[in-house]
C-alpha cells in the first residue's frame, strides 16, 4: 500500500515561522532605537551593523572584542518564567570583560536561538539586552534570531552576546608599572551574577525550593526573582575612575573561577593579590548558598563572586581619589587587599583571614 503524502509543505508545517520573526523584529525596533550612540545611528534589518569609529571620537583607537552567554541561570527564568533581565546579564557578561582592559563598550550584538519562536517572550529578552546596552553606552547594532525546531526543548533557548570596544592606542590596561605594595579595592556585586548557576540549581534541589516560593535570603521576593537579579555592570563607573584620577593600573571582572581564576589574569608572574577576607561584604544569598548546600568556603571563592563583582588595582597614594569617583557614580567601592611578591610555589591569589559566611 503506498503511502500518502501531503503535498504543499510549507517552513511553518515544518516548526519555522517566519512570520512570527517579522513580528519580532518589529517588536523590538524602538527598544533597539533607544541603544543610539555616537557611530551608530542605523536602522536594524540590513545585513551587518555599521559603526563608525571618528564619529565616535576615537582618532588611533585598538578595538577590544568580547564574547559570552548567560549560562545555566537561563533555566531559572525558563522555569519561572521571567524573561526580562537575563538580557542584562548578556550584555554585562561582555561589556564588563571590556573595560577590564580600559575599553569603552562601543557596540553589541546577540544571538537568539529557540526551539519555537514566541514573539512576546523574544520582546522581553530584547528589551533586557537594550537596557543593557544603555547602562554600558553601547549601540545594539545587530543580532540573528535562530529558530530550530528539534534542537530546544519546548520553552527553551539560549543567548549568547557580542560586544565590540575600543580605547586609544597605549591606554589599555593592566599597566606595565603594577608594583608590590600597590592596594587592591573591590566594587560591591548585586548578588550571584551570571555564574556558578549550575551549583546554585543543585542546591535548591537538595532543599526542595520552587522558583515561586519565599526567597530565604531576600524578603519580599521569591526565590526566582531574587536569583534573577541581574549582573551588575560597572562600563560607566569604571570608565570615570580610569579618566579622572588616571591611576587605576589593573581590573579583573569576577566571573566564573572566582578571586583564585581571575585576579591573576590581570597580574605579572612575579606578583600576587593577597586578599583580606575579613573586609568582604557578603551579600545573604552567599550565606544562604554556603549553609544550605554545605560548600566549603574554598569552593564559594572559585565558584562565586562572593560580593565582589570587580576589583581593581592602584598605587596606595591613588586610592582614596579612586573610591572617591566610584561612590560618586554610586558604586560601594572599598580596599580589598595588596599587591604582594610572588615567591617560590605561590598561588596567584592568596588570603588573609577568614571569610565570614
Amino acid at each position: 500500500m503506498s503511502e500518502t503524502r501531503k503535498n504543499g509543505l510549507t517552513y511553518s508545517d515544518a516548526g519555522v515561522d517566519i512570520d512570527a520573526g517579522n513580528l519580532l523584529v518589529e517588536k523590538i525596533k524602538p527598544a533597539v532605537k533607544s541603544t543610539r550612540r555616537p557611530g551608530a545611528d542605523s536602522e536594524i534589518g540590513g545585513f551587518g551593523g555599521l559603526f563608525d569609529l571618528k564619529a565616535a571620537g576615537f582618532s588611533d583607537p585598538v578595538l577590544v572584542a568580547a564574547n559570552d552567554g548567560v549560562g545555566t541561570k537561563l533555566k531559572i527564568a525558563i522555569e519561572a518564567g521571567k524573561h526580562d533581565t537575563v538580557g542584562i546579564d548578556l550584555v554585562a557578561m561582555c561589556v564588563n570583560d571590556l573595560v577590564v582592559q580600559g575599553a569603552e563598550p562601543l557596540f553589541f550584538l546577540d544571538y537568539f536561538a529557540t526551539g519555537s519562536l514566541d514573539p512576546e517572550q523574544g520582546a522581553d529578552i530584547v528589551e533586557g539586552i537594550a537596557e543593557g546596552c544603555r547602562q554600558a553606552g553601547c549601540a545594539l547594532i545587530g543580532g540573528e534570531t535562530a529558530e530550530m525546531p528539534g534542537m530546544y526543548a519546548k520553552g527553551d533557548y539560549d543567548l549568547a552576546g557580542f560586544a565590540v570596544g575600543a580605547a586609544e592606542r597605549g591606554q589599555l590596561l593592566p599597566d606595565e608599572d603594577l608594583a608590590e605594595g600597590d592596594v587592591i579595592f573591590a566594587l560591591a556585586s548585586s548578588g550571584v551574577h551570571s555564574n556558578g548557576f549550575s551549583l546554585v540549581r543543585r542546591v535548591a534541589e537538595l532543599n526542595g525550593i520552587g522558583w515561586q516560593a519565599a526567597a530565604p535570603f531576600a524578603p519580599g521576593k521569591t526565590f526566582g526573582e531574587a536569583l534573577l537579579e541581574p549582573t551588575k555592570i560597572y562600563v560607566k563607573p569604571l570608565l570615570a575612575a580610569i579618566r579622572e584620577p588616571g591611576s587605576v593600573k589593573a581590573l579583573a571582572h569576577i566571573t566564573g573561577g572566582g578571586f583564585p581564576e581571575n585576579i591573576p589574569r590581570v597580574l605579572p608572574k612575579h606578583l600576587s593579590a593577597a586578599i583580606d577576607l575579613e573586609t568582604l561584604i557578603i551579600p545573604p544569598v552567599f550565606s544562604w548558598l554556603a549553609r544550605a548546600g554545605g560548600v566549603a568556603p574554598a569552593e564559594m571563592l572559585r565558584t562565586f563572586n562572593c560580593g565582589v563583582g570587580m576589583i581593581g588595582v592602584c598605587a596606595e597614594d591613588k586610592l582614596d581619589d579612586v573610591l572617591a569617583v566610584l561612590r560618586r557614580e554610586g558604586e560601594t567601592a572599598y580596599k580589598l587587599g595588596q599587591i604582594v611578591p610572588r615567591e617560590g610555589d605561590m598561588e596567584g591569589t592568596v588570603y588573609r583571614g577568614m571569610i565570614n559566611l
